[in-house]
């Protein structure tokens, strides 16, 4: 316990899931702020929500007096069984002016105001506690949370069984499936990457389709000869 009478710490894991039930049915909890809270430090107030401590330190949201602020568990502690002591003010005595100088002679005596005592300072009961009306000071506003940054972003160029394709990824998702693209584009794309031995590979790639294309051409040839040998053959005999 401290010189006021606050317990030191904060609200513990165990004592805000005791909140967090307590809300979900319907209550309203009571707390009393700690030294850390600052001049408000032993009142108290109600628990009305718990917000994600993700987005900010203090999302623990209290009702005390007419605000509903925003504290860290480290501001609060479960308020004490039993009524609290009621702070008292006291009232000045009524001030009596003294009359100087030589005595009036008159038929009446002369009525003297008193000035009016002042007024104590109102509280509102919250469940039978005493709290100020005092407004709490407003806490600092809590920092934005940090925005989250995209997924990377991947375009896949590849080459198999004879065929490119070229497909997209943003994160797990697929923005566009592999599709079959021609050579000559792919080859496009190969050549605004300056990166050594892709193009290289590339080229072999080419040469090598290249090569066996020559080859099937070469065979095209040899058959349409031959069919057009036996076409003539046939002419002649009619």
């Amino acid at each position: 316990m401290t010189a006021a009478g606050v317990q030191a710490g904060g609200l513990t894991a165990e004592e805000l899931q005791q909140i967090r039930d307590a809300l979900a049915a319907g209550r309203k909890p009571r707390v009393q702020f700690t030294e850390s809270a600052g001049q408000i430090s032993g009142q108290i107030g109600q628990v009305v929500a718990l917000e994600d401590p993700a987005v900010s330190d203090e999302w623990v949201v209290v009702k005390f007096g007419r605000d509903e602020l925003p504290f860290s568990p480290g501001d609060l502690r479960i308020a004490p069984k039993g009524p609290l002591p009621k702070k008292v003010v006291p009232v000045p005595e009524p001030e009596v002016p003294v009359l100087s100088g030589p005595p009036l002679l008159i038929d009446k005596p002369v009525p003297v105001k008193a000035p009016a005592p002042r007024k104590s300072e109102e509280t509102v009961p919250v469940n039978d506690q005493p709290i100020s009306e005092t407004p709490a000071p407003r806490k600092a506003a809590a920092r934005p949370a940090k925005a989250k940054p995209a997924p990377g972003l991947t375009v896949t160029l590849a080459y198999a069984e004879g065929e490119w394709t070229v497909g997209a990824n943003q994160g797990a998702k697929a923005l566009a499936r592999p599709y079959v693209i021609r050579p000559a584009e792919a080859l496009k794309m190969v050549s605004l990457i300056d990166v050594p031995g892709v193009q290289e590979a590339v080229e072999q790639i080419m040469a090598g389709e290249r090569a066996e294309a020559e080859q099937q051409a070469q065979r095209l040839r040899a058959e349409l000869a031959e069919v057009e040998a036996r076409l003539a053959e046939l002419g002649e005999v009619n």
